[in-house]
């Protein structure tokens, strides 16, 4: 009984009413659509969102096209349910650590930040042997593979070979008779977010901000009784690559230079094989009542937040990565939007849209939103859209300011 009674108020937490605490920046003027409606644009990039037919607002999105000056853009998509706390959470919490965490890396390369050698990651007394001439030997020649590697990838990413010596040296792998002790590592240091040739990996950057959120915001969830949570769409540009990171079913597309719609992510959903899976080894169910819902309950199978399913390991944080080269896309614009848009358009029918509408001040952003409501959307709508029509980015692998 008291199960059913926890579920009743997951479900109607849901779908109460409440006063959206997101300052209202303006209003339809028709009677078609009723709701509040807020909208930014910041050069190439434009974004819209309604309330639409629910009581609340509980989507947000951020729009960055420079963090800080360091050429480096963020755009983020969160689809809040079960109130505004979560939803709220990501966007201040999370989106903020990610721009420290970006600045931190830049200073790192431009020299501004010195770069230390964490010699707390291993005790004194654990420090590695001496390596013999055989260990030095196949030290030597596993470098030598991992720098034609890197020369073969053309990367420009860091080229000063001091810089780059310093990096090699911070990441050089423990030695075989020396295990690091879990009860001293520190948190994820800065050059942990360069790979082997020095390029920053932002997939990890995204993972580990997302999942360190996600724990610090259960933590703050439990202690005010909030079963909130949110989806997490966001997408990191810089120069020609962009990278892609999903939790949930907020979802990315991009408009290639051919007119085809280019899948940014896949949304997370409790009937899909591999989530069903992994929902049932946790000892949970999925269930169908018109939508496939975890536990009864929750239509995607991946959120920040929710911690009573979280808890239970129902519903997981873990974001997938997927990583653009734009150079071999060359796209004209890319759309990311809340599960409002995308149960009434797929992707294609969404870039067709678009297609037609890039001359709008919006880019048609507004268009796409306020079509997809009157075609019947019952949710808030967001829609993000990045304009890349006439080269308004250039896609160089160097730094740029947007």
């Amino acid at each position: 009984m008291a199960c059913l009674s926890f579920k009743w108020r997951l479900q109607y937490t849901i779908n109460k009413n409440g006063r959206s605490k997101v300052d209202k920046l303006s209003f339809f003027g028709n009677g078609d659509a009723e709701k509040s409606s807020w909208q930014m644009k910041i050069g190439h990039i434009a974004a819209y969102a309604i309330q639409g037919r629910r009581p609340k607002m509980e989507d947000r999105f951020v729009i960055n096209d420079n963090i800080n000056n360091t050429g480096v853009g963020l755009f983020a998509v969160f689809d809040g349910h079960g109130g505004e706390f979560a939803a709220n959470y990501a966007k201040e919490k999370l989106v903020q650590s990610l721009y420290d965490k970006v600045v931190e890396i830049k200073d790192l390369i431009s020299g501004k930040k010195p770069i230390k050698k964490d010699d707390s990651i291993v005790k004194e007394e654990e420090k590695p042997k001496t390596p013999t001439s055989v260990e030095r030997r196949k030290s030597f020649k596993k470098t030598n593979s991992i720098t034609d590697e890197c020369m073969r990838t053309g990367t420009k990413e860091i080229t000063d070979p001091e810089l780059l010596n310093k990096l090699s040296n911070i990441q050089r792998p423990i030695t075989r008779e020396v295990k690091p002790n879990t009860s001293i590592l520190k948190k994820t240091e800065t050059t942990d977010y360069f790979d082997k040739c020095g390029i920053v990996d932002y997939g990890k950057l995204i993972t580990d901000e997302v999942l360190a959120a996600d724990h610090s915001l259960l933590e703050a969830a439990k202690k005010n009784f909030d079963i909130a949570g949110t989806t997490a769409l966001i997408a990191i540009l810089e120069g020609s690559k962009l990278i892609v990171g999903n939790v949930g079913d907020s979802r990315g597309v991009m408009c290639d230079s051919r007119g085809n719609a280019i899948p940014l992510s896949f949304d997370h959903k409790p009937q899909q094989m591999r989530e069903r899976k992994r929902i049932k080894e946790a000892g949970g169910f999925v269930t169908f009542n018109g939508v496939w819902r975890v536990a009864g309950i929750l239509a995607t199978s991946r959120a920040l937040g929710d911690y009573p399913l979280k808890d239970k390991k129902f519903v997981i944080a873990d974001p997938d990565i997927l990583t653009f080269e734009l150079n071999d896309h060359k796209p004209l614009f890319v759309i990311l939007a809340s599960d409002g848009l995308w149960d009434t358009f797929s992707n294609d029918e969404a870039v067709n849209f678009i297609k037609e509408r890039l001359h709008e001040p919006d880019f048609g952003a507004k268009s796409l939103t306020l079509q997809s409501y009157y075609r019947g959307s019952l949710d808030n709508i967001t829609v993000v859209i990045i304009n890349f029509k006439d080269k308004a980015f250039s896609f160089s692998t160097s730094e740029k300011n947007a």
